[in-house]
């Protein structure tokens, strides 16, 4: 059934009037087209001129109309007889206002809802109007050839083909930006949005065990705990490492995973969460079990925070399966976990990041976000002559920066992430053109990551070192056991990795001085004096001064010649003094002093023979008659 358009009634024909996006001139909508051809014969540059600002234009009311002149002249008349009916001039003229370009290969659709075939507003998709392809950007050129299409167009619709599903190949086509549908890569803005808002290094947890790398000695393929998670039979864990290591996104996989099987997991972190949090979740934990007979998996993120008390609200719950509780630290857990709960629970130990595992973690970060690498070992990369095709990523990274990240993460990814996160914003924010880099010459409309960008934005403001944790500990002893094996460099390393960590120089200047008596003794008499002056120095002037005074008694005590004769002699006399059963034997009287009469004639002090008064050797015993014979320095035990 055919169906009259606007510009057969000639209200309609008043009340829909346009713009011309050539000349400003308002006119009927059904002139619009003819009107179109006239004007841009007249005015060829006026697609080429900068479309002056117009005021928003506001749709006449039908009040309006009606007090005008509704019977439109004779001229009006044949011209919007020999144009195809316009179903949408409205639509299109706002469009053309208000509405980004349409590509040249995309058609416009109608505003109205109804314009669809048998709909009261128009017939079918209708053709594409001279209007839209003025606001596509077609050339002068095309205007004369436009005809035949659209007359092609008009009679496909008065058949009663419905075009919307050639529109929507179009439409899809130029959305993507390139033929055939091929998708594109996403633009600085959209790469911006994706950056801004949530972290990237939250953004970017795997969901499943087969995209969690880097741990492959806790998590791997051969790994009993593997095989538990992948049956989801899990058990009480206590995860330790590192920041940055994984912790909480092998929470975040046995999470998902828990999903698929109806097992509730609840999240808790020990900075915020309270006791009465955790009987909560606790009470509820019981009532699934009881009722539905559904397992709970209770997540707590940093328990070290949790004091002993607190921790032992989970004990009579993990031991009846009551939960199953998951624990994530980044200390000990020897020192910071009660020793009953962490009987019941297994401890899986994270290892620091490799710089290939990290690399992975950022390579897929990149991929995702539609950033392109750049090839630094080709000589001439294809990119960087500025090609047009929409396959290609307006924001790109060196593959040197990459590894730069990866290497100045020390291990970390969650600092490698975010340190991708910030360059790239970065460079996004700056929009600095390119210019010529490395004989190369870069399309402004691109933004380029580069290795320097990188070490800026992730300068190692921090090493990884707790002053009052695991690292404290394992670096004082490197410290000193590589003083002992006299490597002055290496114990010159181990040193500045505690300073640059923010140690306390004292506390360092203190280990010297037991070190200078512990393992150099009297093979150097000296060193002794010399970490005495050090620890002196350190107090007077502080760092980062003393640093240089202390790095001196380091490697004077690493090349002193050692000697622990006085240490083990002395570990010897502990060890008989506590391994001694009964009473101790007593002081020989003749040891004892008698400073009375009382105790001279207790016999105190009897048979004494005073060294200093006899030119040869004195033979005297100085150990209880129990121990006469024993030499510390010989022998271990008494």
């Amino acid at each position: 059934m055919e169906v009259s358009g606007p510009e057969d009634d000639p209200l309609l024909a008043q009340l829909h009037r346009v713009q011309c996006p050539v000349c400003q001139q308002a006119m009927p909508a059904a002139h619009i087209n003819a009107h179109l051809d006239r004007c841009l014969l007249l005015h060829p540059a006026g697609l080429a001129e900068p479309a002056q600002p117009r005021a928003k234009r506001r749709r006449p009311s039908e009040s309006s109309a009606l007090k005008q002149p509704a019977t439109p002249t004779a001229a009006e008349s044949s011209e919007g007889e020999a144009e195809e009916p316009d179903d949408g001039g409205e639509s299109e003229d706002r469009e053309s206002d208000d509405a980004p370009p349409t590509p040249s290969g995309a058609r416009l659709l109608p505003d109205f809802p109804g314009a669809r075939p048998g709909s009261p507003g128009g017939k079918g998709a209708g053709p594409r109007p001279a209007a839209a392809a003025a606001a596509g950007g077609a050339s002068p050129r095309s205007w004369g050839e436009a005809e035949a299409p659209e007359e092609e167009e008009a009679a496909g619709d008065a058949d009663g083909e419905d075009d919307a599903g050639r529109w929507d190949a179009d439409a899809g086509a130029a959305a993507f930006g390139a033929p055939g549908g091929r998708p594109r890569a996403p633009a600085a803005e959209e790469v911006r949005q994706l950056l801004e808002g949530k972290p990237l290094a939250d953004t970017m947890r795997p969901d499943a065990l087969q995209d969690f790398v880097g741990q492959g000695r806790a998590v791997g393929p051969e790994t009993l705990l593997r095989s538990l998670l992948e049956a989801s039979e899990v058990p009480s864990l206590i995860l330790w490492g590192p920041p940055g290591c994984g912790k909480t996104t092998l929470a975040h996989i046995i999470a998902n995973n828990s999903k698929k099987h109806s097992i509730r997991f609840v999240t808790l972190s020990a900075t915020s969460a309270k006791t009465t949090d955790v009987r909560d979740v606790i009470k509820q934990a019981q009532n699934e079990k009881r009722f539905f007979k559904r397992k709970t998996i209770l997540f707590i993120d940093e328990i070290h925070r949790f004091n002993k008390s607190q921790q032992d609200t989970f004990l009579p719950h993990v031991e009846c399966g009551t939960i199953t509780l998951i624990g994530a630290t980044t200390e000990n857990p020897s020192f910071q976990v009660n020793a009953a709960l962490l009987s019941r629970c297994r401890v899986i130990v994270l290892e620091k990041l490799p710089v290939e595992a990290v690399v992975t973690i950022l390579m897929r970060a990149v991929n995702s976000l539609g950033i392109q690498v750049l090839d630094s070992s080709r000589p001439a990369d294809p990119l960087s002559h500025g090609s047009n095709s929409s396959s290609e990523s307006s924001v790109l990274i060196e593959d040197k920066a990459v590894d730069t990240l990866a290497h100045l993460s020390d291990g970390d990814a969650r600092a490698g992430l975010n340190g991708l996160q910030l360059a790239v914003l970065a460079r996004l924010s700056a929009r600095k053109t390119f210019g010529k880099k490395g004989g190369q010459s870069y399309p402004p409309s691109r933004v380029l990551v580069t290795e320097s960008d990188v070490k800026e934005g992730l300068q190692r403001s921090h090493i990884l070192y707790d002053r009052a944790g695991e690292e404290h500990y394992n670096c004082i002893s490197a410290l000193h056991k590589s003083m002992r094996g006299s490597d002055s460099s290496a114990a010159l390393y181990w040193l500045g990795r505690m300073l640059e960590g923010g140690e306390d120089p004292l506390y360092v200047a203190r280990r010297l001085v037991r070190f200078a008596s512990e393992d150099v003794g009297l093979a150097d008499p000296s060193a002794l004096t010399q970490a005495v002056a050090t620890y002196q120095g350190c107090h007077f002037i502080g760092m980062p001064e003393c640093e240089v005074l202390l790095a001196q008694c380091v490697v004077y005590l690493a090349r002193a010649p050692k000697s622990v004769e006085v240490y083990s002699a002395y570990n010897n006399v502990k060890a008989c003094l506590r391994g001694h059963q009964g009473p101790l034997p007593p002081v020989p009287l003749h040891l004892r002093n008698a400073p009375t009469r009382l105790m001279k004639d207790l016999g105190y002090g009897q048979g004494y023979k005073y060294n200093p008064a006899y030119s040869e050797p004195v033979e005297q015993e100085y150990l209880p008659q129990e121990l006469r014979g024993v030499d510390f320095f010989k022998q271990r035990r008494c």
